[in-house]
C-alpha cells in the first residue's frame, strides 16, 4: 500500500482517539465538541483543544478530561491535534471518491456523524477534502472547524467497539510474540560462515532495463487485453547459468522499492528481475489524484500480477536462446518469487494457490463495515472478478517469499495448495496488514513441508521498502515514522533470509538449511527490531493463551 493513505487513516484516526463529537456554527465553524456515549453527553469546547494543541496546557472545560489521560499519554494527543496531512484537496478528493477510499469513509462515519443521522458520509468526506484546501491544512482540529452540518457527534459505543477490536488484536499479537519467544533458542549459535550473508558478495553485475509486451493467447483469454510492462534485470558477470529470482512490488510501489535486495541477491550470482505493475503501481496513484483514473487500482490486477511473473519467465525462456547477452545465463529449472503487500499476493498466486470466492463472499459482506484490516478493502475489490477457477501457477516456480502479503480472503485456505517452500515475513506493528490476520493465521494453513514464518517485533507495513528520495513524500520526516523502529536492521534481516532462502531451496545449496532456523536468526537481532523465525505454529496457542 502506500504511505499517503496510511497516514489518511492515523490522521483521521486520532479523531477516533479523541472519542468525541462536535456542534457547528452557522458559519460552519465548530465551537464545541460534545462526547457521546449513550443517553451520557460531555462537552469541551474547540478553543479549548487549541490551547492544548498550540502550548500542551489544559484549562477551561478541557480540564475535567485531564484525569482520564496520562501524562504519558498528553503529547501524543497533543502531536495527533497538529499532525498535517500534506496533500492537495484534488488528490484528496479523487482518492476519497475512489471505491477504496469511499469504504475507507463509511468506516469513520460510523463513529463521526450527525446528531441527525442524516448526510454523515458525505458531509465527513467533504469537510476532509474543504479542510485540505485551507491554508493551514488537514488536521484533526481543522476537520472539524470544516464539518459542514449543525451538531456532528462521535458515537463513543461505536467507538469504543472500534478500540476493542484494536484491543484483542495488540493482545493476540502480543501473545504470538510471546509463543515465538519461548521458541527462541536461550544461548545464540553464532557462526562466522554466516557472517557473510550480510555482506555484498563476489560477484559484480549488470543492471538492463527491458520493455516487455505480452499479447499471448493466455493473457488475452485471461484479461481480454494486452499488457507492455518494464522490467529491470541484474545480470551477475559469471559463465555458468544462474538461478532467478522475480522481486513483485507492492501496491502504489515500484521497481526500485527492492532494488537494494537485487543487488544483494545478484552479487550472490542470482539473476534478479524486478518488473514494475503498471495497473497498481506509483504512476496509478499519481493518475488517480489527477483524476484521470477512478481508482487505486483495478480488480483486473489480481490477474495481472501474477500473468506478470508468468510472462516475464516465459520471456526469459526465449532470451536465454534468442539473445547472446543471456545466453547460457539463464537457469529456469530454479525460479524463486519475492513480493511485498500486494506483491505478497502475487507470489504466492504463482506458488499455487487460487481466488476464493467462497471466502470472499463470505468476509466482503456485513463484515467488511466493520473490519480493521485496512488490506481486507482491497482483497474484496476481486470479487468483481467473473467467479471462475483461474489458473494463475507457475511450475517453474520453486520456492516463494512473501512479505506483509494480503491473503487471508483473497487466496484463504487455498494457501493449502502450495506444494513449494514458502516464507512469510510479519511486522508485528504492521496497521495496513496486520500479523495476525494476514501472516500468522494464513502461516497455519500451508501444508509444505518447508515453510517458515518470520516476525520482526515492531516492524510495519513499510518496515522492509527502501525510501525513494526523488519522492518528496517519502522525504517527509513524518511519512518515514511509518517505517517504525530501524528500518535499516529490518532491510539487513530481510537481505539474509531471503540469501538464506534462495540458496537453500532455489539453488539447492543444502548447507544454508542452518541459515533458516531459530538459532542463527537469533544472532541477527539488532537495535529495537527483535527478529523471530519459526517452522510451527498453531492459532490455538495464539487464540487461547494459558
Amino acid at each position: 500500500m502506500f504511505k499517503r493513505v496510511a497516514k489518511l487513516g492515523l490522521l483521521v484516526s486520532s479523531a477516533f482517539w479523541l472519542s468525541i463529537s462536535c456542534q457547528t456554527k452557522p458559519a460552519r465553524s465548530a465551537e464545541r465538541i460534545f462526547a457521546s456515549f449513550l443517553s451520557f453527553e460531555q462537552s469541551v469546547s474547540v478553543k479549548s483543544l487549541e490551547t492544548f494543541a498550540e502550548t500542551g496546557r489544559i484549562t477551561g472545560d478541557f480540564i475535567p478530561y485531564a484525569r482520564y489521560i496520562s501524562p504519558e499519554q498528553r503529547p501524543f494527543l497533543q502531536n495527533a491535534l497538529q499532525q498535517k496531512l500534506a496533500i492537495s484537496p484534488v488528490a484528496l478528493s479523487q482518492f476519497l471518491y475512489s471505491d477504496i477510499g469511499e469504504l475507507m469513509v463509511q468506516r469513520v462515519a460510523r463513529v463521526i456523524r450527525p446528531k441527525s443521522n442524516h448526510g454523515g458520509f458525505y458531509a465527513l468526506r467533504g469537510a476532509l477534502i474543504v479542510a485540505a484546501a485551507d491554508p493551514e491544512g488537514l488536521t484533526v482540529l481543522n476537520f472539524l472547524k470544516h464539518y459542514p452540518i449543525q451538531g456532528l457527534k462521535i458515537d463513543l459505543s461505536e467507538g469504543l467497539a472500534v478500540f476493542s477490536q484494536i484491543r484483542g488484536l495488540i493482545r493476540q499479537t502480543n501473545t504470538l510474540i510471546q509463543v515465538l519467544e519461548n521458541q527462541s533458542p536461550a544461548s545464540p549459535i553464532a557462526s562466522s560462515t554466516g557472517s557473510a550473508l550480510t555482506q555484498q558478495g563476489q560477484y559484480s553485475w549488470q543492471k538492463t532495463t527491458l520493455t516487455l509486451s505480452d499479447q499471448s493467447a493466455t493473457r488475452q483469454g485471461l484479461t481480454g487485453q494486452s499488457r507492455q510492462f518494464p522490467v529491470d534485470i541484474y545480470l551477475p558477470q559469471t559463465a555458468a547459468p544462474k538461478p532467478i529470482v522475480v522481486i513483485s512490488h507492492g501496491l502504489n510501489s515500484n521497481r526500485n522499492s527492492y532494488a537494494y535486495l537485487a543487488e544483494h541477491l545478484a552479487s550472490h550470482g542470482f539473476v534478479v528481475v524486478m518488473p514494475e505493475h503498471i495497473g497498481s503501481n506509483t504512476n496509478q496513484l499519481q493518475a488517480l489524484m489527477l483524476g484521470r483514473v477512478k481508482d487505486v487500482t483495478q480488480p483486473i490486477e489480481f490477474l495481472d500480477r501474477p500473468l506478470d511473473v508468468r510472462f516475464i519467465l516465459d520471456e526469459l525462456e526465449r532470451l536465454a536462446t534468442a539473445d547472446p547477452m543471456f545466453q547460457g545465463q539463464l537457469n529456469l529449472e530454479q525460479v524463486g518469487v519475492i513480493g511485498q503487500s500486494f506483491g505478497g499476493y502475487t507470489a504466492l498466486a504463482v506458488a499455487g494457490a487460487t481466488i476464493n470466492f467462497g471466502q470472499l463472499q463470505q468476509d466482503c459482506g456485513s463484515r467488511l463495515k466493520d473490519t480493521i484490516n485496512i488490506s481486507l478493502i482491497l482483497q474484496c475489490q476481486a470479487l468483481k472478478l467473473p467467479q471462475q477457477r483461474y489458473k494463475l501457477a507457475d511450475p517453474r516456480v520453486k520456492g516463494v517469499i512473501a512479505i506483509n502479503p494480503v491473503d487471508s480472503s483473497v487466496l484463504g485456505e487455498t494457501l493449502s495448495q502450495i506444494q513449494t517452500p514458502v516464507m512469510l515475513v510479519s511486522g508485528s506493528a504492521d496497521k495496513v496488514s496486520p500479523s495476525l490476520l494476514e501472516q500468522a493465521t494464513p502461516f497455519t494453513w500451508l501444508t509444505t513441508t518447508d515453510k517458515y514464518f518470520v516476525l520482526m517485533q515492531g516492524g510495519t507495513h513499510f518496515s522492509t521498502i527502501a525510501v525513494d528520495p526523488s519522492s518528496e513524500s517519502e522525504a517527509q520526516p513524518e511519512s518515514q515514522k511509518l517505517s517504525g523502529p530501524s528500518p535499516d536492521a529490518a532491510k539487513s534481516y530481510l537481505s539474509v533470509l531471503s540469501l538464506a532462502f534462495m540458496k537453500q531451496h532455489i539453488a539447492e545449496e543444502m548447507e544454508y538449511q542452518s541459515y533458516l532456523s531459530p538459532e542463527f536468526v537469533a544472532t541477527l537481532r539488532q537495535g529495537k527490531l527483535k527478529l523471530n523465525l519459526t517452522q510451527t505454529l498453531s492459532t490455538h496457542e495464539i487464540l487461547n493463551p494459558r
